[in-house]
């Protein structure tokens, strides 16, 4: 009759069996690379939103809105007598910024984000009037046209005023109509590339080794850290389909590089999963300068013509915080780091000065990046 110590070893040794065979999988090609010369296209353009609530410019202070105005109503053949002053509020000049996904053909929609270029207090309720979007060529690769969707909210009464969001800025999903498609390399020569989108000799060699050991010895080769040339077929539907199978394959992308980010603007610090803190001693202390300003009322002596002086008496306190030093273990995962980091008690514009002093003193071994 099997025991139960028996019958837990023979368990133990299945899972370790198991977790033998059963493949670890990596991250596919198309999340560690792109194909070189197949990317996105930037496109902007000029235009006006009509229809606003009173929020529109000024147009005073921004004599563009009228310009524009009067140019779009002269196309339109309506003439307007010079020297007509316009006092619109319900327009508003903006840009129209979009991005050309690669492959987008004439006909196919795209969205577009619209902002305020003068200074309109909403754009909610507008309508873009036709405006033509352009490439980095000055050619027109898309016409925009459409509502205008503000994801925000305000009011205002008295001189109080109360606002959600951005009101200034608001896209228009599907509003613009691609006009003209932008040529790419994909099926020039036998040959393409691939781009890693962060250089790793590691990544690269085991991307081409991959390729090589699906569709042969030969066909893929590491250039360098970013590029790994690849043999293709010439038959664009041959070429299509390797592509496919090609973007699918697993490939271990290995350890990412330790990297700390600090973004300046919100305090917010992100560290990644390769950050490793050695034993060391900080010591963490907070200057408080405080300033106190009591009026004191200089009253002058009978009969002395003198005058009544208000004067301030000003008290100047210093105070330092600090508990001394404080013992941080050393830490190889993610988890040991925050917890060690959560004793000192810091905000995080001071935790920034103190990883900068542990890096200095080699005591994290992660690279700094503010943002």
């Amino acid at each position: 009759m099997m025991t139960k110590t028996t019958l837990l070893r023979w368990t133990a040794a299945l899972c370790l069996a198991l977790a033998a065979v059963t493949p670890v999988h990596g991250e596919r090609v198309k999340d560690l690379a792109g194909i070189q010369g197949v990317r996105s296209n930037q496109l902007i353009g000029y235009g006006l939103v009509v229809g606003l609530d009173g929020s529109g410019d000024q147009t005073t202070q921004t004599p563009f809105t009228t310009q524009s105005l009067n140019s779009m109503l002269s196309q339109l053949g309506i003439t307007i007598a010079p020297g007509t002053s316009l006092q619109l509020k319900n327009v508003a000049a903006v840009m129209v910024t979009a991005q050309l996904d690669a492959f987008a053909q004439p006909g196919q929609a795209i969205d577009i984000t619209v902002s305020s270029l003068g200074n309109a207090k909403s754009l909610r309720g507008g309508t873009l009037l036709l405006a033509p979007l352009k490439g980095a060529d000055g050619q027109v690769y898309a016409m925009a046209q459409g509502n205008v969707a503000v994801a925000g909210a305000g009011a205002q009464s008295g001189g109080s005023k109360t606002q959600i969001n951005q009101l200034a800025t608001g896209r228009i999903p599907g509003g613009a109509t691609v006009e003209r498609t932008v040529p790419t390399s994909l099926g020039q020569g036998a040959y393409l590339n691939l781009d890693l989108r962060e250089g790793d000799f590691g990544v690269a060699q085991r991307i081409a080794d991959a390729v090589n050991q699906t569709f042969g010895e030969g066909t893929a080769a590491a250039i360098d850290a970013r590029v790994i040339r690849v043999r293709s077929p010439i038959d664009p539907d041959a070429r299509v389909r390797f592509l496919a199978r090609l973007e699918d394959l697993d490939v271990a992308a290995g350890i990412p590089a330790a990297k700390v980010i600090f973004n300046a603007r919100t305090g917010s610090i992100v560290m990644n999963r390769a950050v490793v803190l050695d034993a060391c001693a900080v010591a963490h202390g907070n200057l408080t300068i405080t300033i106190n300003s009591d009026p004191m009322v200089s009253q002058p002596a009978p009969f002395s013509q003198g005058q009544t002086v208000v004067t301030d008496s000003p008290q100047i306190t210093v105070k330092q915080d600090g508990n001394g030093f404080k013992m941080l273990r050393a830490g190889a995962q993610l988890p040991d780091v925050v917890r060690a980091l959560n004793t000192l008690g810091a905000t995080p514009q001071d935790l920034l000065a103190i990883l900068q002093a542990m890096k200095s003193a080699g005591a994290l071994r992660a690279e700094l990046e503010v943002i």
